[in-house]
């Protein structure tokens, strides 16, 4: 039992900051401007300065393609491809591991402005199989060695290119689902118990993971929900399996599904296979990966199983599938309180939004691809136009027509930082839609529980509530906008307790995952 006296940011739906906070056996028991004089006596932190708010949400995370490549090597910060080249060269001489992954490749922050190639890869790593991702997740460069190796498999897929060594859309899945099937189980547990204390330094109290990425028997998913299960720290992971069969789901008793992967409808603007309706400078029109009728039919068998749907749409022509397949789904089979929701909704139509907002569909998006290093302003007016490049990501508009965004990172194509995430959606460069940052907390909190139907339990400071809580370094409400990115998380505590890390024997934590009654 404590006492937190200062600046305590509620995120209520009044965005009240009071001056006390009390906690009780990891609940709390009173918000208020008087503290009672029953507690008068209690053991008091005072936050000066400083500001206490709900812990934050990611609620689109590949946690355990994170977790891979969070402790593996990253090159988004590379300026040129050398510099890549020489990082994995330095990697390559000490990894003892059969098979490389790098992450983060982005042919528009390297000076050279081209993706490394296949023979570059095979200059600096000739006797191991390396798979290069690039930033947005959704293509990779493969040396030769892995590509011998699947050439046989990849030869007859959409998106195999030689050549150049460059895997998209169907052949970069398949490249996906070698190099998962190929890892380690213990060691990809010991790394979601370091990237969950990843991201607990950053705030982030819970994480909404797709799986479902080439494990056999969607292994990957099982071991998710029961690591989920099994923790006892108070962190809280919500899964949802990346399928169209909508068994994976119900046979693991999950009350959701969806995703990418399986459950994208298009591409992504840097490979330019995000499907849209007018088509891209080149000419093309990206890609939908699905006819209208596949995607509806999923809908409907999810939708009358009372399953909670989430889809992802980049391009506008996607973004109309999604919402109208989910009308559809809807019609047929009514539902009040259903949270399905369109992940990224980057590019919109005036029909898509109104469904939305008719049949209360939910958006997870990402602030953080705003003015994003890895895919700046100036590549996508190249390939689309000022104008269309202006509408992209628009979260004022989502918010005026009354729809509930939640932010998320699709890590690992960002990396989870919530704060990063407040600072995009208040000094977005389109100054037409920018948002409070009362509004953008909603969002990164409240909003980001209420998309798993968390927000009865966590999601805003108020009374009888789980005390899930992050110490400011100030008060998000009282800054000047243009500092809201020097903000710096100092503490996350969950249940009323300051965060302890998860790292304990694998076995035992997995164990325990298979009894408990936890939700996942």
């Amino acid at each position: 039992m404590q006492v937190f006296k200062g600046n305590i940011v509620t995120v209520n739906k009044n965005n009240d900051v009071v001056n006390y906070l009390v906690e009780n056996k990891g609940m709390i028991e009173f918000v208020g401007n008087q503290l009672p004089d029953k507690y008068a006596n209690w053991p008091t932190i005072d936050l000066k300065d400083k500001a206490l708010i709900p812990a934050f949400v990611d609620t689109h995370q590949h946690f355990a393609s994170f977790s891979t490549f969070n402790s593996g090597l990253n090159v988004m910060d590379c300026s040129d491809n050398q510099q890549i080249m020489q990082m994995i060269s330095d990697y390559y001489k000490t990894s003892k591991s059969k098979t490389i992954i790098a992450f983060g490749a982005s042919p528009y922050s390297v000076k050279e402005r081209v993706l490394l190639s296949k023979q570059q890869l095979d200059e600096v790593c000739p006797d191991k199989e390396i798979m290069v991702v690039k930033y947005d997740g959704h293509a990779c460069i493969i040396n030769t060695k892995l590509l011998n190796k699947l050439k046989n498999v990849l030869s007859k897929l959409r998106g195999y290119h030689f050549e150049s060594g460059e895997m998209n859309q169907e052949a970069f899945f398949a490249v996906s689902n070698y190099i998962t099937n190929s890892l380690s189980i213990p060691q990809l547990i010991e790394n979601m118990q370091s990237t969950v204390d990843y991201l607990a330094k950053r705030g982030i109290g819970c994480v909404n993971t797709v799986s479902g990425v080439g494990f056999a028997g969607n292994l990957d998913i099982s071991m998710e929900q029961i690591f989920a299960k099994g923790l006892t720290n108070g962190f809280q992971i919500r899964v949802f399996p990346q399928s169209l069969d909508v068994s994976v789901a119900t046979k693991r008793k999950l009350p959701r599904i969806g995703g990418c992967f399986a459950c994208a409808l298009d591409g992504c603007f840097g490979s330019m296979d995000a499907a849209v309706i007018q088509p891209y400078t080149n000419g093309d029109c990206g890609v939908l990966y699905y006819d209208d009728e596949k995607v509806i039919d999923f809908c409907k068998k999810a939708n009358r199983l009372n399953l909670q749907i989430e889809m992802h749409a980049i391009g506008d022509k996607a973004f109309d599938q999604a919402s109208k397949a989910l009308k559809a789904a809807l019609d047929d089979y009514p539902r009040e309180d259903h949270r399905h929701g369109i992940i990224h909704s980057c590019m919109i139509t005036k029909e898509g939004l109104d469904i939305c907002k008719k049949y209360h569909i939910q958006l997870p998006v990402q602030s953080a691809f705003i003015d994003w290093k890895q895919e700046p302003t100036e590549y996508l007016e190249s390939i689309l136009s000022k104008e269309r490049v202006k509408n992209l990501n628009p979260l004022k508009t989502f918010i005026d027509e009354g729809i509930t965004i939640s932010f998320g990172s699709d890590g690992p194509c960002t990396n989870p930082d919530p704060i990063d995430w407040l600072d995009k959606a208040v000094n977005n460069e389109n100054i037409e839609q920018r948002i409070s940052i009362q509004q953008a907390l909603r969002c990164a909190c409240y909003n980001g529980y209420y998309t798993t139907f968390d927000e009865d339990k966590r999601g805003s400071l108020e009374e009888n509530k789980i005390c899930d809580m992050v110490i400011l370094s100030n008060n998000p409400y009282t800054i000047d906008p243009k500092n809201i990115r020097n903000l710096k998380v100092e503490q996350l505590y969950l249940s009323g307790k300051p965060y302890q890390s998860c790292k304990e024997n694998i076995l035992k934590t997995m164990v325990r995952g298979l009894f408990s009654k936890n939700k996942a």
